[in-house]
C-alpha cells in the first residue's frame, strides 16, 4: 500500500508542483496519474520513490515512512523512470545482475527468471552488448525486465510504455494484472 499524507512539493521556493496531495492505493490496485506535462506527476512518483523530498508531508510504502526509512521502504518496491537513462557502459546481463544482488535474488531463481522476463520481451540474445549499443525500446525492455526480476511488492512505473513495441506494450499490460490478480 503506499499512502501520501498531505504531501507538497515546492522547487525554489516558489514553484508549487504538488500541493497538499493526499491518496491512498491499496494492495492489488492499478493507479495512474493522467494529467497535462509539469501536472506534478513525476515528481509525485520521484517522491513515492525516495529519490525526491517533499517540502511538506508524509509518504508511507507498505506503513513505512521513506523519508524516516528510506532502504526498508525501498525494499518493497522497484521503479521504471520515465527515460531509460541506465548504465552504458555495462552489458545487459550485468544490469539485471546488478539489480538482483541488490535485491538478494538467489542465483539459480535469478537465471531463470531473467530467461523469462528477457525472452518475453525479445532482448535475451542482446543481453552480452553494451547497453550502450540499444535502442530507446530496448534500454527500456531491460528496465522493465530488472523491475520485474525480484517480484517486488510494487511496481511504480512512470510513463512505462513510451518506447515500447505494441507486443511489448501488451506483454508488461498482462504482468501487471497478474500480479495485481495475486494482490
Amino acid at each position: 500500500m503506499i499512502e501520501l499524507k498531505n504531501v507538497s512539493k515546492v522547487y525554489d521556493g516558489k514553484k508549487e508542483a504538488v500541493k497538499n496531495l493526499n491518496m491512498e492505493i491499496n494492495k492489488g490496485e492499478i493507479f495512474g496519474f493522467l494529467g497535462p506535462n509539469g501536472a506534478g506527476k513525476t515528481t509525485t512518483l520521484r517522491m513515492i520513490t525516495g529519490i525526491l523530498a517533499p517540502t511538506e508531508g508524509d509518504i508511507l510504502v507498505n506503513g513505512i515512512n521513506v523519508r524516516n526509512e528510506p532502504l526498508k521502504a525501498k525494499k518493497s518496491f522497484t521503479y521504471v523512470p520515465d527515460h531509460p537513462d541506465i548504465f552504458n557502459s555495462i552489458t545487459g546481463i550485468d544490469y539485471l545482475n546488478f539489480i538482483a544482488d541488490i535485491y538478494e535474488v538467489p542465483v539459480e531463481k535469478r537465471q531463470n527468471k531473467i530467461e523469462k522476463l528477457t525472452n518475453e520481451f525479445e532482448i535475451y540474445d542482446d543481453l552480452g552488448k553494451m547497453i550502450n549499443s540499444y535502442s530507446h525500446g530496448m534500454k527500456q525492455k531491460l528496465l522493465i525486465s530488472g523491475a520485474l526480476l525480484p517480484e517486488p511488492e510494487i511496481f511504480i512505473l512512470d510513463e512505462p510504455i513510451g518506447g515500447l513495441d505494441p507486443r511489448s506494450a501488451r506483454i508488461l499490460k498482462d504482468l501487471m494484472r497478474e500480479h495485481c490478480n495475486q494482490g
